[in-house]
């Protein structure tokens, strides 16, 4: 792909309100939609990420077209996931307008990014992407996250914008209040990490609180903490696997001041069930979800499949 024939234009405040009002667009708390206006926020989203050249990145609604700019200064390719067909059907000539000569390096697909497949990008004509790098729609942030990084194992990076409490959240270690689900589902991926804080005035309109980056390394199949006794990567026994261990998180934490054998209980179809699976994986049954790592809910999911698969044997 041809690279840009002249230094590619950032968008400020003053484009950003000029393209909204070229389309009578008024952000819409609906869509969780807040634009970002300042330059400089940008080029630190791009460096937080440590992309190159080389790299495919998926963005998942790229608005008006920031991030958007600021990635094609240095990525290969970007494909952008925009639900809003203003937006959508615009973005193309932003582009033209300022990164004369990276047009052929964009790819604009219309859809929800949260049932966006691999199939949707090879229809396009698209790459798989090889990282993340979003500015994340704050009402569905942790949903599209975890259904990209199922739906595409090619991303070994992510660089995502969400909202502070959800980076947190994201970030969280065992034994802290706000660990929890989206927690561990993140740390199932891969090593998550705080990358910066963002305030709100770099945004337009300004959000009510401030925003986190929040980064992915993903895991290959030997840096997996419990790589050990797991099956391979992007196998129907590892998808198999990640299903039960999400499925345990979410039991574990569903009311979070139950001990382990009380809310697993109905999962394993009593507590003497349930205390006898934690025990067998070297878990104290009167210990709370708050407490497990990932790693422990795919050794008690691990024990769990191979269990199952001995009765239907």
């Amino acid at each position: 792909m041809s690279q840009p024939s002249q230094p590619i234009q950032l968008l400020g405040p003053a484009q950003v309100r000029e393209l909204a009002a070229e389309l009578g667009i008024t952000p819409t708390k609906k869509l969780g939609q807040n634009f970002v206006h300042d330059p400089n926020t940008v080029r630190k989203i791009v460096a937080a990420a440590e992309v190159g050249s080389r790299d495919h990145v998926i963005e998942v609604g790229p608005g008006l077209g920031s991030l958007t700019l600021a990635l094609l200064e240095t990525v290969e390719s970007v494909t952008a996931v925009e639900i809003d067909s203003r937006l959508a059907q615009k973005l193309p000539a932003t582009v033209n307008h300022y990164a004369a000569g990276a047009l052929d390096k964009l790819g604009v697909i219309e859809m929800d990014a949260l049932k966006v497949t691999r199939a949707d990008f090879e229809a396009a004509g698209r790459p798989l992407p090889t990282a993340l790098v979003a500015n994340l729609p704050y009402n569905v942030s942790v949903p599209v996250l975890l259904h990209l990084l199922e739906e595409f194992p090619t991303i070994d990076r992510v660089l995502v914008m969400v909202q502070l409490e959800v980076a947190d959240r994201l970030a969280a270690k065992p034994g802290s209040k706000i660990y929890g689900v989206p927690s561990v589902k993140a740390g199932y991926y891969g090593q998550v990490s705080r990358a910066a804080t963002i305030g709100k005035n770099v945004f337009w309109p300004a959000p009510k609180i401030d925003s986190g980056l929040v980064r992915i390394d993903r895991y290959s199949n030997d840096q997996r903490p419990w790589a050990a006794n797991a099956p391979q990567l992007h196998t129907p026994e590892e998808q198999a696997l990640r299903k039960e261990t999400f499925t345990l998180a979410d039991a574990a934490f569903l009311q979070r001041r139950k001990t382990l054998r009380a809310a697993l209980s109905g999962h394993f179809g009593s507590g003497q069930a349930a205390e006898l699976a934690l025990v067998a994986a070297g878990i104290d049954p009167k210990e709370r979800g708050e407490k497990l790592s990932a790693s422990d809910f795919v050794r008690l999911a691990t024990l769990t499949s191979a269990r199952e698969e001995g009765r239907d044997a």
